[in-house]
C-alpha cells in the first residue's frame, strides 16, 4: 500500500468525506481533502528534508492522509479511534507490520489532548497538522457568529512551515489579520499545540519557532 493508491481507495475517501462531515454538525473548521493531503504531503516533506528514507517519507504521508479519519466515530478520543481505523486497515494490505505499527502509533498521538511525539512520523505528522491554520478552513461565513477558533483561523491571511537545516531550526511563520482576531486570541487555543510543535521539534533534532507578524514569539 502506497500513499498514491491510498488515495484512490473508495472505501477510505468516503470514511473521511463522513468523518468531515460530523465534525461541520458539530461547527469545526474543514478535517476534509485540503486539510488531511496537505498535512500528509508537509509530514513527507519534512522528514524528506531532513534525509529520513523513502520508506519513513511514505508513513509520513500516509498517517497524515489518515490522522483524521476517527473523527467518524466522535471527535472525542478521535486520535485513538483513528489509529485503530488504521490498524485494521493497513493489516489487511501487503504493508509491512512494522510500518503498520509506526503509522498506527503515529495517528494514535497526533491530538495535542493525550499525544506525544513517539517517533519521528509522529513527529512530523504533529508539527504538519498543528500548522495548517489558515482562512480557508474555516466553514461559517458570518462573520458575525464567529467563536474564537473561527476568528483565529479566518485571521491567519499566511501560513509557512519552513525547515532552516543550517540553524537546525523549523520555523512556522504566520501573518495574521489583528482586525478579525487578535495575537492573544492565537496563543488561548494554539499554546497547547505550539508547546507539542516544540517536543515534536525536538524529537527531530530541530529548535521550533514561531513567528507573527514579522515578531519572533517562541
Amino acid at each position: 500500500m502506497t500513499y498514491a493508491e491510498l488515495k484512490k481507495n473508495v472505501d477510505i475517501r468516503t470514511y473521511i468525506i463522513k468523518a468531515d462531515e460530523a465534525l461541520g454538525s458539530l461547527g469545526y473548521t474543514e478535517h476534509c481533502f485540503a486539510h488531511i493531503c496537505k498535512v500528509a504531503e508537509t509530514a513527507g516533506n519534512i522528514l524528506e528534508m531532513l534525509g529520513y528514507d523513502d520508506v519513513v517519507v511514505e508513513n509520513a504521508k500516509i498517517a497524515g492522509y489518515l490522522h483524521d479519519i476517527g473523527n467518524i466515530v466522535n471527535r472525542v478520543d478521535h486520535s485513538q479511534s483513528g489509529g485503530i481505523i488504521a490498524f485494521r486497515f493497513l493489516s489487511h494490505t501487503d504493508m509491512p507490520a512494522e510500518s503498520v505499527a509506526t503509522i498506527v502509533s503515529a495517528i494514535g498521538n497526533h491530538d495535542e489532548g493525550t499525544g506525544t511525539p513517539v517517533n519521528v512520523v509522529a513527529a512530523a505528522l504533529i508539527l504538519a497538522d498543528k500548522s495548517d491554520v489558515r482562512r480557508s478552513r474555516v466553514r461559517n461565513r458570518d462573520i458575525t457568529t464567529f467563536d474564537i477558533h473561527d476568528r483565529v483561523n479566518y485571521s491567519v491571511i499566511r501560513s509557512e512551515l519552513n525547515i532552516n537545516a543550517e540553524k537546525n531550526c523549523i520555523v512556522l511563520s504566520l501573518e495574521i489579520d489583528t482586525e478579525c482576531g487578535s495575537i492573544m486570541d492565537f496563543f488561548e487555543i494554539f499554546l497547547h499545540r505550539m508547546t507539542m510543535c516544540r517536543k515534536a521539534a525536538e524529537r527531530l533534532g530541530l529548535k521550533f519557532s514561531l513567528i507573527i507578524n514579522g515578531d519572533k514569539m517562541v
